[in-house]
């Protein structure tokens, strides 16, 4: 699309039109085009193939039918609300009224060729194809273009499923773009708590620069901290060094102290103008009053004070906290506090979605859920659950007693949902299993607790993770927005919002405590067997040992995870093969935390005496 081009949006009932009549005879003209099913890329989301579509032709050719009113109108509305020019400032939308129909109000203002008369198809259309001619002598100055960066250079595989469409974010794209090209920062933070968008600001973003070869950057890699959860915890960013160490071309990532590998990490960074992300950083950061925020992990603080200072390229952070190791940076670095969503942008999601109410009373049921990105986008789905989709329905929906930085708006339309589907629903069911999980969840991890299903209550309804009712529960809850798509990169793992694990499994928890024990014991024995090696050798052999010391605690099973897993496999008794051998101290200080009630001075009440004394030393 580097010539000027057109887009064609249409619906797929007027195909025969489009592809015989309107498609051949701009072609036929001169004018080259873009349409979905010759120029869409394969296997990937319609809706992005749209939007690049949008922003990289020149111009869009909208055929105006009540098919494409009604069934294609609210995802060309969601394109255009996430382009460079939502308003159609730039003149792109060219319409056709192929079919009398009630032209959406915010199309309505756009003169249009009237193509109803088969006889007068030729002269309209000669009028659109001048136009289109007389724009492109005139098209605004040819966009810079960057050579392009081999896949083998690129790894952003990590980037979080958000699922969500992003709205209401254009200062904050510019405000990337502008920190891109300038190269004065080295570093720009995000900051809000969950479900504010920091993830699918991000994503959108990599996916404008994909469109134009990453904008001359020559590394791209990111990682993301995110899938650790929505509370404080003791985590490590060992598994990070070691895959962006080995990635980036270190001679051997197990090797050296943590502020060895700050530093090394950070010298094969500046080796190239690299766009670094690192997403969700909030796990490693303290939560502790005197020392607010400050990153945990020592080779990370490290690599971050080195990236200020200097960096050819950029470093993106995401995260819920500020990042005080930057304030001494204020000149190489910006921490932006990212707002909620205007309440322009959340009445237009409504709208997209459909909701019937007046202007003002959509913006005020946006300001009434904090203007909270998440809860608005779901909030929409869930209205659109009644006949009429009236948005007097959302006064119905309680307040709760919580911290909006606890996420209070979006548990609000979470719980509406849950009341909706009920607590004996296969959606419940399932959205309780993943509530077991801090991260992504392996599917064959949900089927090792649906084969034990009769003794923790699920035998009711999801009967094994192949069958309809599977099927039907998964479309259901990705239809509503509860589960995100199926990840192109990983497809055998469900995934949600950090915030709706843990709605569904503070309920399971409180509500069926045996449930939950029982479930994370099933865990436990299936991540312990996991390993084709009794004792793995490598940190990512060793990642589901890890995992089963979690569950295990989360069943209570403290002394015997602690003989059987951590002692025995990981720790390998008194040679402490994770920190001697793997140099994995954060990794092994984080699974060292699940054996104590309080960090860092009560062990669990299940060890032994003597055990205590161990893990406290």
């Amino acid at each position: 699309m580097s010539n000027p081009s057109v887009f064609i949006s249409y619906s797929h009932k007027n195909k025969e039109w489009v592809r015989n009549y309107l498609l051949t005879n701009l072609e036929k003209n001169g004018i080259p085009c873009h349409i979905d099913f010759r120029d869409f890329e394969i296997g990937k989301v319609s809706l992005l193939c749209m939007e690049e579509a949008v922003e990289k032709c020149d111009r869009t050719v909208l055929v105006y039918t009540p098919n494409w009113v009604n069934s294609e109108f609210a995802q060309f509305e969601s394109v255009m609300l996430q382009t460079d020019s939502p308003l159609n400032l730039n003149k792109k939308i060219l319409p056709l009224l192929l079919e009398e129909c009630d032209i959406p109000k915010r199309l309505k203002i756009l003169n249009y060729a009237d193509l109803k008369d088969k006889t007068d198809w030729d002269t309209q259309l000669d009028r659109v194809i001048k136009q289109i001619k007389k724009d492109f002598k005139i098209t605004e100055p040819e966009k810079k273009t960057y050579p392009f960066l081999d896949t083998q250079h690129v790894d952003i595989i990590r980037l979080p499923e958000t699922g969500f469409e992003l709205f209401g974010r254009h200062k904050e794209l510019t405000l990337l773009n502008e920190t891109w090209e300038s190269n004065t920062i080295n570093i720009i933070s995000f900051v809000a708590y969950g479900g504010v968008g920091k993830s699918t600001l991000i994503k959108k973003w990599v996916e404008k620069m994909r469109w134009d070869n990453y904008r001359g950057a020559e590394k791209v890699y990111v990682w993301s901290f995110y899938s650790q959860g929505t509370n404080e915890r003791v985590t490590s960013a060992d598994m990070f060094f070691r895959n962006a160490l080995e990635w980036f071309g270190d001679a051997d990532p197990k090797q050296g102290l943590p502020w060895d590998k700050g530093k090394r990490l950070a010298r094969l960074i500046n080796k190239h103008k690299t766009l670094l992300i690192l997403d969700g950083l909030e796990p490693l950061q303290s939560a502790e009053k005197f020392e607010h925020g400050k990153i945990k992990d020592a080779a990370l603080e490290t690599l971050i004070k080195e990236l200020a200072k200097f960096n050819k390229g950029l470093c993106i952070i995401t995260t819920r906290e500020t990042v005080p190791e930057l304030d001494r940076y204020p000149k190489n670095s910006k921490q932006v506090d990212l707002e909620h969503i205007s309440s322009e942008a959340g009445r237009k999601l409504l709208e997209m979605r459909r909701i019937k109410g007046t202007e003002v009373e959509l913006e005020s049921v946006v300001q009434k859920f904090g203007s909270h990105a998440l809860a608005i986008n779901l909030l929409a789905e869930y209205l659109y659950l009644f006949d009429e989709h009236p948005v007097a329905k959302a006064e119905a929906i309680p307040d709760l007693d919580i911290p909006e930085e606890k996420g209070r708006h979006a548990r609000r339309v979470i719980e509406a949902f849950a009341d909706f589907f009920g607590s004996t629903s296969a959606e419940y069911r399932l959205l309780s299993i993943l509530g077991l999980f801090d991260r992504p969840v392996p599917i064959d991890a949900i089927a090792a607790i649906i084969e034990n299903r009769t003794e923790i209550g699920f035998a009711d309804k999801i009967l094994d993770t192949s069958g309809d009712v599977w099927k039907t529960t998964l479309k259901n809850l990705r239809k509503h927005k509860l589960i995100f798509r199926e990840s192109l990169h990983n497809s055998n793992t469900l995934d949600c919002h950090p915030l709706i694990r843990e709605y569904f499994g503070e309920k399971l928890e409180k509500q069926n405590p045996d449930a939950w024990k029982q479930s994370h014991l099933h865990l436990y024995e299936y991540y312990k067997n996991l390993p084709e090696k009794e004792l793995p050798d490598t940190l990512e052999e060793m990642e589901p040992l890890f995992a089963a010391v979690k569950h295990g605690c989360l069943a209570g099973k403290h002394q015997e995870v602690l003989d059987d897993v951590y002692w025995n496999r990981i720790s390998r008794g008194n040679h402490a093969y994770t920190v001697n051998k793997l140099g994995a101290f954060g990794a092994d200080l984080s699974c060292l935390s699940n054996f104590f009630e309080t960090f860092w001075d009560k062990p669990s009440a299940d060890l032994k005496n003597i055990w205590k004394a161990v893990i406290l030393n």
